[in-house]
């Protein structure tokens, strides 16, 4: 019998993915060659996810605003969505700049400038030289509406385009039934298709993390601990404290919401990716007693404009740089830096590398930090996005049921229920 309930116990997704992680970080510290071979196990899982994203996000936005019943009724949702997420990021920007100044984990490091060698990020900073901190207003705008599923991916164009396909379905009433059915009818195909992807987390994760773990290593880390270990604390600061009082107020425990969400957070843990659990949250939230309209326009949106881990990242992994060169930041500079980052950081994908490339294009507006610089975190960088991406996951989870409170479209009977159940399961 007890084998029995172990087999069953192997069964829950969450359990399967754990289990994967934990044999990739094997893998990648006894066979460093093999783990990382095994980078393609993590990359096709992503690819097959990213696939339908796009399609995704369009068939949900549209049906959120062509279902809200009123064109009023989702501008409300997204004024209310857009306030709640510049004043949380905001919150996240000024947690980063804070723990970083009170912990200093680049004090002492005394790097000398002129030995940095920026060629492990020139990838990076090429993309971001084309980065400015009003481009992601100008990249609103595909040249074609295919282009914005088959181009550079970009999300805010997908967004925009479902935006104006929403509005044109709800001013057309009843004589656009047709296609809002169809829309529907996508939706809950894209749905079943994700259902049998997640099947194939575990591989995925276990991929990724073997990839990272071989290629990096532990042993490389050194002082560079010091700024994980200040992130890491952040971020969870930012989680349980920010976080956990936004969702007492809204009448939920963060910690009942986390162990809700488990399975989705274990797969963001070995993908660094929370868009590979983007559809997955959503069902979830629905199922939760959240508004299926305000989940379709708050999620997808927040995945663009509630990057919380992000923005925590961009404030510590900057004045990091500058302690561990020896450049003392005024606090001008610093504000400074925290006033653009609330621009660069909107429309940030939840993809991996994208919060280094933010980062690359922020940095420049502080001309005595070298942009050189990022080379010192490069190394550490695939470590720390895992923290970005759980804390974009969680964060955006909690927009969504706050801003369903908020337009009193919350099932509280169903909230408790779900919470409960899942508390006692775990």
């Amino acid at each position: 019998m007890k084998i029995i309930s172990k087999l069953r116990f192997m069964k829950h997704l969450y359990v399967q993915v754990l289990c994967a992680i934990a044999l990739g970080v094997l893998l990648g510290l006894m066979r460093p060659e093999t783990g990382i071979e095994m980078k393609f196990l993590g990359d096709t899982f992503l690819s097959l996810l990213k696939m339908l994203i796009g399609p995704m996000i369009f068939t949900t936005v549209v049906l959120g605003i062509s279902n809200s019943g009123n064109l009023k009724k989702a501008g409300r949702v997204g004024v209310k969505s857009l306030i709640y997420f510049e004043t949380v990021s905001n919150i996240a920007l000024a947690v980063g700049l804070i723990a970083v100044n009170v912990l200093k984990p680049g004090k002492g490091f005394n790097i000398d400038p002129a030995s940095l060698d920026p060629t492990p990020i020139l990838e990076y900073t090429k993309k971001a030289e084309t980065t400015s901190m009003f481009d992601f207003i100008k990249n609103i705008i595909p040249k074609t509406f295919v282009e914005a599923f088959t181009g550079s991916g970009d999300l805010l164009q997908v967004l925009f385009l479902a935006i104006l396909f929403g509005y044109a379905i709800s001013k057309l009433d009843g004589k656009a039934k047709v296609v809002r059915d169809m829309m529907e009818a996508l939706s809950q195909i894209f749905f079943k298709i994700i259902h049998l992807l997640m099947h194939f987390a575990p591989l995925g994760a276990f991929g990724a993390m073997a990839f990272t773990i071989g290629k990096y290593g532990t042993q490389s880390f050194g002082p560079l601990l010091s700024l994980m270990g200040t992130f890491y604390l952040t971020c969870f600061i930012f989680i349980f404290f920010v976080l956990g009082f936004v969702a007492k107020l809204a009448g939920f425990s963060i910690f009942r919401f986390i162990q809700y969400i488990k399975e989705e957070l274990l797969t963001v843990l070995g993908t660094s990716s929370s868009e590979s659990v983007l559809l997955p949250m959503m069902e979830k939230l629905e199922k939760l007693g959240c508004s299926k309209s305000v989940v379709g326009l708050v999620v997808p949106t927040g995945y663009s404009f509630n990057l919380d881990g992000t923005n925590i990242y961009l404030t510590i992994a900057a004045v990091f740089i500058a302690q561990a060169l020896n450049i003392e930041l005024t606090l001008f500079d610093q504000l400074k830096f925290l006033l653009v980052a609330t621009i660069t950081s909107q429309g940030a994908s939840g993809v991996t590398g994208a919060g280094f490339i933010t980062l690359a294009a922020t940095l420049t507006v502080i001309p005595s930090v070298p942009v050189a610089g990022l080379a010192l975190i490069f190394g550490i960088d695939r470590f720390m996005s895992e923290a970005r991406a759980i804390t974009n996951t969680i964060g955006n989870g909690v927009a969504a049921v706050v801003i369903s409170r908020w337009e009193k479209e919350l099932n509280v009977i169903l909230l408790d229920k779900e919470l409960s159940r899942h508390q006692k399961q775990f």
